[in-house]
């Protein structure tokens, strides 16, 4: 059978006491006797009792959750800005809320009702799109609320919130810097970004173009665009191995990568016989001896940096929109432990 939660009202009636001496045994112990204190937490200890945080958080109009919205719980960077959000929250007396979209838009509306039905203190989102026409229909009711937001990563195109972002331009122009170092006699690259109308993926491709300027020899890109997922990237370099070699290869995120290594592999072309560089740190290459250059981000910070930029929007509502811009560094290879 389902448990019954305890209430205040049952541990009242067990001591023989009112609610209200039992509320402020539970709340404000100082100002009970301690004989008083001492029976009333003694029977909430016997009754299993768990205070309700969300009812707490009505009566005092002050909440201890921090909300936060994803679409890439599955990405590794992702999980490392996560784990940030929520080590930097409790220093800050918070709780964080974790919601994964999963990429639909339905169930990213469907997050932000909830979590404004909790009226938690602050939301950190990172939507399932940064394309410029995607306008979803909560963005009025976020954007004229009174609860601050603050975007991570992917950003709501001509939205009013502060917002933690990469420098993605420059990741995709030392990326191009970077294979162009390796194989100054490059004439193919196979490029695989995200979504073709995203902004990140429009911003790296920018950079990547623009990094490959300098070179004086033609070169042939081939970009393919993806959703920043292994699968299609793996699919897509199937299908061009099928027909072509590329001399380099450059991933706009490390799932994309993955997904292209794996062709190469399934393909029984060694890793190592192509150039290949990425946006993002390879899960645990470094253990499996696979040295994989990539444009890191500091994920821990993105993370940590979304949450100081909430919490001074909680503090100070009316305050300028502010943007934090973490930029990636070239890391070439196996950092070896001495």
């Amino acid at each position: 059978m389902k448990k019954i939660p305890v209430s205040i009202s049952d541990i009242a009636k067990r001591v023989n006491m009112t609610p209200t001496t039992v509320s402020r045994a539970l709340n404000k112990p100082d100002l009970l006797k301690p004989a008083t204190l001492a029976r009333i937490l003694e029977v909430a200890r016997e009754l299993d009792y768990v205070p309700n945080a969300f009812a707490r958080g009505l009566k005092s109009s002050e909440s201890q959750i921090l909300g936060v919205i994803t679409a890439s719980v599955d990405n590794p960077f992702y999980s490392v800005m996560i784990k940030a959000i929520s080590r930097e929250a409790k220093k800050h007396g918070y709780t964080i809320m974790l919601v994964d979209t999963d990429g639909l838009e339905e169930l990213e509306t469907k997050a932000v009702e909830t979590l404004l039905s909790y009226r938690v203190a602050g939301i950190i989102l990172s939507p399932v799109s940064d394309e410029p026409g995607y306008q979803p229909d909560y963005l009025a009711r976020l954007s004229s609320g009174e609860t601050p937001v603050v975007l991570l990563d992917r950003v709501l195109h001509d939205s009013p919130f502060s917002r933690v972002a990469l420098d993605n331009y420059q990741s995709g122009f030392k990326g191009a810097r970077y294979l162009l170092a390796q194989n100054p006699a490059i004439e193919r690259l196979l490029v695989l970004t995200g979504p073709e109308h995203s902004q990140i993926s429009e911003q790296r491709l920018q950079g990547f173009r623009a990094g490959l300027e300098q070179h004086g020899q033609p070169i042939q890109v081939d970009v393919y665009p993806g959703d920043y997922t292994l699968e299609p990237a793996h699919q897509a370099t199937l299908g061009y191995l099928a027909h072509s070699r590329p001399d380099a290869i450059f991933g706009f995120n490390q799932l994309i990568t993955l997904g292209a290594m794996s062709a190469l592999r399934d393909m029984n072309i060694a890793h190592d016989s192509v150039v290949i560089c990425g946006i993002d740190r390879l899960p645990f290459a470094d253990i499996f001896g696979v040295p994989i250059a990539c444009i890191a981000h500091d994920a821990e910070l993105a993370g940590t940096s979304a949450v100081s930029l909430l919490i001074k929007r909680m503090r100070q509502p009316h305050a300028p929109q502010e943007q934090v811009v973490i930029v990636g560094e070239l890391q070439t290879g196996i950092q070896r432990l001495v």
